[in-house]
């Protein structure tokens, strides 16, 4: 009587309101239950609510951090793309214009003949380059099974042609004519003469007829 007066309740009206299965047994056994639950939780973690505020300051900082880093990341392999699409464009055009260059430089050099550049792969990214010539009388072969003086003629070809497409503002050549015969000196000096007048050619050279085209002679 005195609980019920404590907590205001009518004892006659909370038995009016009781399910007719309600038992006391029961009640307590379940009120044990919950006990042995609260008790198999351990002690209450009063400092749960603030870890919890930390915890989630800390992970929407690593959001903010992972979606800068992603955003970082596509923009760096739009680059990536972008870079490899103008490198392919630039390689295709400096190609063909170096080696229509050859082509027109390689049979004023040697007197006839024909050659060209020819790609080793497929993609223009990481493709190797070979030089394929044919001298006058020769078949067609790579640049590797010439004679020294046709190597040498072929080699002062690509410069040339490579230099007339981006001219520096001077060539040193050291002795390539010197496995030349009196022919291909010749045409290499009149080519050497014409290719003067937008690059200065310092080469060193034992033969009299390249120190004729010379406009200073050291020695």
């Amino acid at each position: 009587a005195e609980q019920f007066a404590a907590t205001q309740f009518v004892l006659t009206e909370v038995l009016q309101t009781l399910a007719e299965g309600a038992e006391v047994p029961a009640w307590e056994t379940q009120l044990g239950e919950v006990r042995a639950d609260i008790e198999r939780l351990g002690q209450v973690n009063l400092a749960a609510i603030d870890e919890l505020k930390e915890n989630t300051e800390r992970k929407e900082y690593l959001d903010r951090q992972h979606a800068d880093l992603t955003s970082a990341l596509d923009t760096l392999e739009e680059a990536m793309h972008k870079i490899d699409k103008e490198t392919r464009t630039r390689f295709d055009d400096t190609f063909g214009r170096i080696n229509a260059g050859l082509q027109e430089k390689f049979p004023r050099l040697f007197g006839g003949g024909h050659a060209y550049l020819e790609l080793t792969g497929e993609d223009l990214l990481d493709t190797g380059v070979s030089i394929m010539a044919r001298p006058p009388g020769k078949r067609v072969s790579n640049i590797t099974l010439l004679s020294g003086g046709e190597k040498a003629l072929t080699a002062v070809s690509l410069v040339f042609a490579i230099f007339k497409l981006n001219p520096s503002p001077f060539c040193l050549l050291d002795e390539v004519d010197a496995p030349l015969d009196e022919a291909n000196v010749g045409r290499f000096s009149t080519m050497l003469t014409e290719m003067s007048e937008s690059v200065q050619f310092l080469f060193v050279t034992h033969n009299k007829a390249t120190m004729e085209s010379a406009k200073q002679l050291s020695g």
